[in-house]
């Protein structure tokens, strides 16, 4: 049995008894402290009490499908590794799972061992750091590929752009200045006084299509997050 320690939290949120008591076993014996919920209210109740490395949840639960909380915890900042534990197998089902914010999903019935694998490998991210995913919404940035895709879909962002979408949703709803920007972002011979940020901040804007996620703030420069 690997010992992880304590702090190595999962939560389990299933709603049939037999299975949440039989994953949360299993979870167990890998050395993890699991925390097991039958309904997404106390799910929401015990993210926000304390930490966890990986949240397992089932899509269908009393009080809701667990992809429409998910979207949510995500919009909301919530940067936990969730892994979707449904029978729910039709391959739109899989891509609407990892279009709300998901980063795995395995169908019923399964293989406890290949369960206990997966919620390791999301726990070893997580409570190392080594996460290189960024996620808003339908937009996933990946940091080592260099990669963006809204809705699943790929696209092409030049290396000065995907810096400056990188820098801003590092820091959710906060404004960013535009000489936060330049420094981050160019070298020390840019003018930090030029328009060259909102030129490359339009760009990012009509790459990402609507709804707009960068926000002007005057005065000061960007936001990124949702339209208050």
């Amino acid at each position: 049995m690997m010992t992880m320690g304590s702090e190595v939290r999962i939560l389990v949120v299933e709603d049939d008894d037999d299975m949440r008591l039989a994953v949360s076993a299993e979870l167990t014996s890998a050395g993890f402290e699991v925390t097991p919920v039958g309904d997404l209210a106390a799910a929401a109740s015990a993210l926000s009490a304390q930490p966890y490395v990986c949240a397992v949840f089932d899509r269908m639960l009393p009080d809701g499908d667990a992809i429409d909380y998910v979207h949510r915890f995500r919009v909301s900042g919530g940067a936990v590794p969730v892994l979707f534990l449904t029978a729910r197998d039709r391959s739109s089902d899989v891509v609407d799972g990892f279009a709300s914010g998901a980063d795995d999903y395995l169908v019923k019935p399964f293989r406890m061992a290949e369960l206990t694998a997966r919620v390791h490998n999301l726990a070893r991210r997580s409570a190392s750091g080594r996460s290189t995913v960024l996620r808003f919404a339908d937009i996933e940035l990946d940091s080592a590929r260099r990669e963006i895709r809204r809705a699943g879909v790929l696209l092409t962002l030049s290396a000065k752009e995907f810096a400056v979408l990188e820098y801003l949703m590092l820091r959710p709803e906060q404004a960013v200045p535009r000489a936060d920007l330049i420094e981050h972002c160019w070298d020390e011979q840019t003018d930090p006084k030029a328009n060259v940020v909102d030129v490359i901040v339009g760009r990012v804007r009509e790459k990402l299509h609507e709804p707009n996620v960068i926000h002007a703030v005057r005065g000061i420069g960007y936001r990124f997050g949702a339209q208050q």
